[in-house]
């Protein structure tokens, strides 16, 4: 009988302690900024010639810091022969002039791919203090033959760089890929 306590009580603990560390572990990655949680909204900027994209965003409790994704087509914008192959084609293409007039780039940028498609990716300092709020921004822009697609990634108080594999991630979605096989007519 004192045999069957002992293993009822150790089986109650091991349960116990389980479902204490499985809630840990589950609290622990919801909040996570490793797993950045993209939630649609209004597309918050002005109307311009390039007209309404998709914006998405992550809240502190997700990702750490406040993070924006803006991501929409420029359709017939970059040089149909090459693509978005260098650091002056994403600069002529990119968004981050809506945030800034004149951004300035935190380095050279990088080859990225997303689904079928080749581009770049640059890191842009928008504000100089990150401690006060400041803001740094994410250009990755892609193509498809003469159509681009331009994502730019804003993160308040923190470094957009960052978040890049989350954001390839999620441009990777079929939320992403759907919306640009169709704004593409693919």
């Amino acid at each position: 009988m004192v045999r069957a306590s002992v293993l009822l009580a150790a089986a109650l603990l091991g349960v116990v302690s389980g479902a204490g560390g499985l809630w840990l572990y589950h609290h622990h990655r919801a909040a996570s900024p490793q797993r950045a949680v993209f939630i649609e909204a209004d597309w918050p900027l002005p109307k311009d010639q390039w007209g309404k994209g998709k914006f998405f965003h992550c809240d502190a409790a997700q990702c750490g810091v406040p993070v924006d994704l803006y991501v929409r087509a420029k359709i017939g914008f970059c040089k149909c022969d090459v693509g978005v192959d260098d650091d002056d084609e994403l600069d002529r293409v990119s968004d981050v002039p809506v945030f800034v007039p004149k951004p300035r780039a935190g380095g050279p940028g990088h080859v990225i791919t997303v689904a079928w498609m080749k581009g770049r990716s640059r890191n842009f300092i928008l504000s100089e203090s990150l401690l006060n709020g400041g803001k740094t921004a994410l250009a990755i822009v892609f193509n498809d033959k003469c159509d681009v697609i331009v994502a730019t990634l804003v993160a308040s108080g923190g470094e957009a760089q960052q978040f890049e594999a989350r954001a390839l991630a999620f441009l990777n979605s079929d939320t992403v890929m759907g919306w640009a096989k169709i704004t593409l007519g693919l």
